[in-house]
């Protein structure tokens, strides 16, 4: 059976990206004081010789900012390049838990998803693309950059921002809900989200390595308590199980996820089909990966994930899950996880 490569943990990157005055900046200044002990490094590329951006930031990061000015990141390197940026904030000393990349109002976000997703530093993974909307200035910047339709359709989550500043903010969520292809669509005022929808959020005495599942689940029930914030409309789903899954159903249910169903992590015990390793699963939208790695040997085996998404239906979520389970005794055969395999990043790819 496969042996899992002994490289880095693997720190999630995430592209917050949106138009000139969408609110980036703000978000990200929310995320940093709200981070619940989930310690948070940026990449912030101004469009400008004067990197204000960057300075909003850093009162907030102190040595966790590498800053960017006068281009866009997209245009202005590439993906060996930006492996530099990422590697003063990816490596172990610095104790970073998740990374995020503040694209300047003029960046091309697919640009900047290919070079998350050829990048070849081992120690990083695709966290997923978000995108800030402007709720009050929706309609004049689209008419003026119809590209901002093919944004969001690539999105995998969609923060509409400003609500409290638009004449029809309804009107203006219907229209982004369209316009997304599988993200989820999240409105927003002063750019106050909740983290648990970018990364886990996990006091800092957790160990490294561990997800807080009931943690990420609790934000998810009490979201609405918070200060300031809107009724985000959005579910999430704790699944655990002490019973090994079949991977072919696993991938049978991986690949028809619903649309909405934008965030899966977590661990999956294959049983038989692989006794040494569980298998740390990343989804983001339609990005995912397997990780193998050793059972830890304190640890029960049992699958545990966290699935969130926008207008997904939870029990059947969990039905099908329960589906995935067997607990027949059998011999596995060899041809079982070709489905997971191919989703498991190779030793060279990683190296």
């Amino acid at each position: 059976m496969r042996q899992p490569s002994k490289g880095p943990q693997q720190i999630p990157v995430v592209v917050l990206a949106g138009f000139l005055g969408s609110g980036k900046t703000t978000l990200l200044n929310h995320l940093l004081h709200r981070s619940g002990g989930t310690r948070i490094g940026a990449i912030v590329n101004d469009f400008g010789a004067i990197e204000i951006d960057a300075l909003a930031v850093a009162g907030a990061l102190g040595d966790s900012t590498v800053s960017l000015g006068n281009g866009c990141l997209c245009c202005a390197v590439d993906s060996s390049e930006l492996d530099v940026y990422l590697e003063r904030l990816a490596r172990p000393d610095a104790g970073i838990d998740v990374i995020v990349i503040e694209a300047s109002g003029l960046a091309e976000p697919q640009e900047l998803v290919r070079m998350l997703l050829a990048s070849e530093h081992p120690g990083i993974v695709y966290g997923g693309l978000v995108e800030v909307v402007d709720a009050a200035e929706f309609d004049a910047t689209r008419a003026r950059h119809p590209e901002i339709d093919r944004h969001l359709a690539l999105a995998d989550l969609v923060v509409v921002n400003k609500l409290d500043r638009a004449a029809d903010a309804e009107r203006v969520l219907g229209t982004v809900r369209g316009l997304t292809d599988h993200g989820a669509v999240v409105p927003a005022t002063y750019g106050r989200i909740d983290p648990g929808f970018l990364f886990d959020c996990r006091p800092s005495e957790e160990r490294v390595g561990q997800l807080s599942f009931d943690d990420l689940h609790d934000r998810a029930r009490d979201l609405g308590d918070h200060e300031g914030h809107l009724h985000t409309q959005y579910d999430s789903l704790s699944f655990a199980s002490d019973v090994p899954l079949d991977p072919r159903r696993v991938i049978a249910f991986l690949d028809g996820r619903p649309d909405g169903l934008y965030r899966i992590k977590g661990y999956v015990d294959f049983g038989a089909y692989d006794t040494v390793n569980r298998y740390a699963v990343h989804a983001v939208g339609p990005f995912l990966r397997f990780y193998p790695e050793p059972w830890p040997g304190d640890e029960a085996r049992r699958t545990q994930l966290v699935l969130i998404g926008s207008g997904i239906d939870a029990a059947a979520l969990e039905k099908d899950l329960r589906a995935c389970t067997s607990d027949a005794p059998h011999t596995a055969d060899e041809h079982g996880m070709w489905g997971v395999l191919r989703y498991v990043r190779e030793p060279e790819e990683a190296a």
